[in-house]
Order: C-alpha cells, then structure tokens, then sequence
C-alpha cells in the first residue's frame, strides 16, 4: 500500500513539473517615444515680435 501511495504522489508531481513544457521566453518590446520636432516653432516668436513691433510703429 505504501509502494502504491508513493508511486502516486510521484506520477502527480511529476505530470504537474513538466505540464507547461519548455518554450522560449516572450520579451516584450522596449516603448521608444517619438519627439515632436517642429520647424515652425522657431519662427512663430520672431513673426509675433515683428508683428507687435509694426503695430506699435503704426500707432
């Protein structure tokens, strides 16, 4: 009887050691944040300077 009660408790843990098998490891993949580049950004401060200028020389 104990021969039958070991051998049972050896065939569970066995079946439950090797139940997911081997498969390779799912690395997830690195999130790289794109940075806005605009061009127009340099332009707007100097176009809203010039623009206030003139309106002050009209006055």
């Amino acid at each position: 009887m104990k021969k039958l009660a070991l051998a049972a408790a050896l065939s569970v843990a066995a079946s439950t050691a090797f139940a997911g098998g081997l498969t390779e490891p799912v690395m997830e993949e690195e999130v790289v944040k794109a940075g806005a580049s605009s061009s127009a950004g340099g332009v707007v401060v100097p176009l809203l300077l010039l623009l206030v200028v003139a309106a002050a020389a009209a006055n």
